[in-house]
């Protein structure tokens, strides 16, 4: 099996917490012993987890980005998929809120719309299994333990996965610069899926025809567009809001 890394603080803490078996070894920089390496050796220790503790060129050789002096070494997270996903589905409760992610290929804007959709209580990430980030190392750590969290299902065809959540009674709203409607203007806070676009090319021609609304976000400035995981959390907490309300 080949294993993966998964590093931070808030990455870790999480991992230990929600999903301990999965990690096999857990290495921690020389000399650290602040309350929060304290906490994450006392998870491990309560887990049996082996730790060892190294320099921090060893950390760094190990991964690419700020590990804070933690870094594990884990069993891969299971692919969630199309299977997954209705069952998942199945057992929700209250109000649906989904998050879709229509070709966001950069694990920075995955792990950081993870992170938002976890804040919002959104209850599942989707995304195409072609042409989407991957849930590696660099989306766990932007995600601060949103990715170990909340569920991230890569489906075989997204279209149809849109028609059976449609059938399900949940409302496709999808994101466009071009739309008349604003976020503000719009009625969202019944069963939903927000679908938001890659950046530049936004959502596939696909993916539009199954909207069943189309949104914007107003903007004021000489800026047309914002990053896709600003736009999320914008659009995001418009929905908690209304829903709040």
């Amino acid at each position: 099996m080949k294993f993966e890394m998964v590093f931070g603080i808030h990455a870790v803490t999480t991992l230990l917490s929600r999903d301990p078996e999965r990690v096999k070894k857990l290495f921690v920089v020389q000399g650290r012993l602040d309350q929060k390496i304290e906490s994450i050796l006392d998870l491990a220790a309560g887990q049996g987890i082996s730790v060892e503790r190294v320099n921090k060129n060893r950390l760094d050789d190990r991964v690419q980005g700020v590990h804070q002096g933690v870094v594990a070494e884990v069993k891969p997270m299971p692919q969630l998929g199309d299977k997954e996903l209705d069952n998942l589905l199945d057992q929700i409760s209250g109000t649906p809120l989904l998050l879709v992610l229509d070709g966001v290929t950069d694990p920075h804007n995955l792990g950081a719309c993870l992170r938002t959709a976890d804040a919002a209580g959104v209850h599942a990430v989707i995304a195409p299994r072609d042409k989407s980030a991957p849930l590696n190392a660099t989306a766990s750590k932007v995600a601060c333990g949103a990715a170990e969290a909340i569920p991230y299902f890569q489906v075989t065809n997204l279209s149809r996965t849109l028609t059976q959540l449609q059938e399900r009674g949940i409302w496709i709203v999808g994101t466009a610069g071009e739309a008349d409607a604003t976020i503000y203007q719009s009625d969202l806070k019944g069963p939903l899926a927000l679908v938001m676009g890659a950046e530049g090319k936004g959502m596939r021609r696909l993916t539009r025809e199954n909207c069943d609304l189309l949104i914007n976000i107003p903007m004021a400035g000489e800026v047309s567009s914002l990053n896709v995981s600003v736009a999320t959390g914008v659009t995001l907490f418009e929905i908690v809001r209304q829903r709040l309300s």
